[in-house]
């Protein structure tokens, strides 16, 4: 929380862009980075100023040929972002940052407890043979796609998966379930919203993870106006927090795969604040 007494700790009006990494956030992603291929000429390309590239297009949500030209090209900045997608560095990065915070928190590695919430997104116009088809949802009359997110109790962001807006949110939960891989093996609690209910849900949910108990957290039908309803709102904070970053204000991306992937830059953006911003 922004104090008057800390509020320099958050001052990035000293750094080039306030996208940038500072040394301390460099100091937790470099050693992440993976090296570059034996054989060939040597890496030339500073690649913490990539990850300036990358953090600035997430952040400013510019276009691809809009990044400033005192970072690398365009063509190095989404080459290794494509790169890092494909083979997974920035899954394991995410992976490893988690740890950090919840060791951080004074928590285990692994959650027993998460909450599930998707968030319907619009989509830009696109073109190309690799373009995906836009579905409508038609429950919120938004033409787009899905996020699917799994986070823990303190809000910070576990799995994730992009969908078309058409899928159900039961159906899209599972997706999101069936694709853990046992990543987090002590997950013994699951809450969710109405959308969750179900024997669809509930039966796929066993198959999926048999060891997890769904449990729905519904608004009073008394209730009138905004509630804060337990738990749920973790997962819509943690939407909110995400959103802060421009290029997610609207489906950009032509591949889901893309899509994901600045949603874990996202994750990987808000994790290193908090780690070098700790109270």
């Amino acid at each position: 929380m922004w104090t008057n007494e800390n509020r320099a700790r958050y001052d990035r009006s000293k750094l080039r862009y306030p996208s940038d990494l500072t040394d301390a956030e460099w100091g937790f992603v470099g050693p992440l980075i993976p090296p570059a291929k034996r054989g060939g000429g040597k890496r030339t390309v500073n690649i913490r100023e990539v990850i300036n590239g990358l953090m600035y297009v997430l952040s400013t949500g510019c276009q691809w040929r809009a990044i400033p030209k005192d970072f690398p090209p365009k063509s190095t900045v989404y080459g290794y972002f494509d790169l890092w997608t494909y083979d997974g560095t920035l899954d394991r990065i995410h992976h490893v940052l988690y740890v950090m915070c919840r060791e951080a928190e004074g928590r285990e590695a692994s959650p027993t407890a998460a909450v599930i919430d998707s968030q319907s997104v619009k989509s830009a116009e696109k073109g190309g043979a690799a373009s995906i088809p836009m579905a409508m949802n038609a429950g919120k009359k938004i033409k787009g796609k899905k996020r699917h997110i799994l986070v823990d109790t303190i809000g910070l962001l576990l799995h994730a998966v992009v969908h078309s807006a058409d899928i159900q949110d039961r159906d899209g939960g599972i997706l999101v379930l069936s694709t853990l891989f046992g990543k987090f093996p002590f997950l013994k609690k699951l809450f969710a919203d109405g959308g969750y209910q179900g024997p669809q849900f509930r039966e796929a949910q066993k198959k999926a993870l048999p060891g997890l108990v769904t449990e729905i957290v519904k608004r009073s039908d008394a209730a009138k106006g905004f509630q804060v309803l337990p738990r749920r709102w973790v997962v819509e904070r943690t939407l909110s927090w995400l959103g802060r970053c421009r290029r997610l204000a609207k489906d950009w991306e032509n591949l889901n795969r893309k899509a994901l992937a600045f949603l874990h830059l996202a994750s990987i953006r808000l994790m290193l604040r908090r780690l070098c911003n700790q109270s």
